[in-house]
C-alpha cells in the first residue's frame, strides 16, 4: 500500500480535518493502491496540514457516486457535478481516521520541493523522517 500527498483546496481541507467531508473526489486514481493520503492544503496555507487513512476506493458513474457519497460529500451538488462534467466515471476515495497536525509541515519536511500538480508518492521513509 502506497501513501499520496495530494494537493487540495483549503476549505476542502479543513472539511477533510474536521469529519464533515469523508470522500475526496478524483477523476483519476493513484495506479497503486493507497491507505493514506497526506493533505496540502493550497494557497494561502501552503503546509501539510494533516494526513488521513484511505478506506477504500469507489468508481461508478457521477450521479451513482454522488448518491452514495452526498451526505458527506463536503461539496455542493452543482460543485460536485461541474467537476465531473463530461466524465462517465467517477472516482472517490474514502476517508477515515484524521491525524492534523499542530503546527502544520512544510513540503521540504518531506524532502518534496514543490506542491504536486495532482499527487506525489511518498515512500514509509519520507513520512518517518518528517520532523
Amino acid at each position: 500500500m502506497e501513501s499520496i500527498l495530494l494537493s487540495i483546496n483549503p476549505e476542502y481541507a479543513e472539511r477533510i480535518l474536521i469529519g464533515s467531508k469523508k470522500y475526496e473526489f478524483r477523476k483519476k486514481l493513484a495506479n497503486k493502491p493507497v491507505n493514506k493520503i497526506l493533505i496540502y492544503s493550497t494557497t494561502p496555507i501552503m503546509k501539510v496540514v494533516g494526513e488521513v487513512e484511505v478506506v477504500k476506493t469507489i468508481s461508478s458513474s457521477p450521479s451513482a457516486l454522488w448518491e452514495h457519497t452526498k451526505k458527506f460529500a463536503g461539496i455542493s451538488r452543482d460543485k460536485f457535478r461541474k467537476y465531473f462534467k463530461g466524465c462517465k466515471v467517477a472516482y472517490a476515495y474514502e476517508l477515515g481516521k484524521v491525524i492534523q497536525y499542530n503546527p502544520p509541515k512544510e513540503l521540504n519536511d518531506f524532502n518534496v520541493g514543490l506542491p504536486p500538480q495532482s499527487f506525489i508518492y511518498l515512500s514509509e521513509e519520507q513520512i518517518k523522517n518528517c520532523p
